[in-house]
């Protein structure tokens, strides 16, 4: 057994611990684009509720953010109350972004709501309502809120494949990815302990 009385063994074990544990951290907020492979713009006739379904199929926390692309010199993003959102008012919003790149952090639970800045756009389904849960903030919008979706048996987000197919949300069963890390993190645990012990 190793003699942590001595400074140095004690100070090998103490940054042997400190780096497992930073390399078992994982980042746990995560930037979302807002519409997936569809930008920010108006809906297309073949899939007018884009963004209800979009927001439906993702659980958002406190630390995410929302990532809206579009061509700045044709559209803009408002961040506005929920009146505002169900009327389409664009009077007065809580926030104005419209440099074409614009992100919005999540800091608090609660309800957001998004349209366009620009005229007409609202009334073309060009919005977004966000839920974030309060907690561990994984959970979907509720069912009576303005992103309310009925619910069909294939309910699936339909994106035009530009780009490929779109992977499908993980599972909840373990996979050997996920235990990946866990692995080699008691592997160089184990080759860290064998190094401090063996040979200082």
């Amino acid at each position: 057994m190793a003699n942590l009385r001595s400074p140095r063994r004690f100070l090998h074990v103490l940054c042997a611990f400190q780096f497992l544990w930073l390399f078992q951290t994982k980042v746990l907020c995560s930037q979302y684009r807002v519409g997936d492979l569809d930008s920010w713009g108006i809906p297309t006739a073949a899939n007018p509720l884009v963004y209800a379904k979009w927001s439906k199929y993702h659980s958002f926390k406190i630390g995410d953010s929302l990532l809206f692309l579009y061509p700045p010199s044709q559209d803009s993003v408002i961040q506005v109350t929920e009146e505002s959102y169900n009327s389409c008012n664009l009077k007065d919003p809580i926030l104005y972004m419209n440099n074409g790149n614009s992100l919005f952090n999540i800091t608090k639970p609660g309800e957001y709501f998004f349209t366009s800045g620009e005229p007409g756009h609202c009334q073309k389904k060009q919005k977004l309502y966000v839920y974030v849960a309060g907690g561990n903030g994984s959970a979907l919008a509720p069912s009576d809120g303005p992103s309310a979706l009925p619910d069909t048996a294939a309910a699936s987000p339909s994106y035009p494949i530009d780009f490929g197919t779109i992977p499908h949300p993980p599972s909840s069963s373990p996979s050997l990815g996920g235990l990946f890390p866990f692995f080699l993190t008691a592997v160089i645990g184990s080759a860290t302990w064998a190094i401090i012990n063996g040979f200082m």
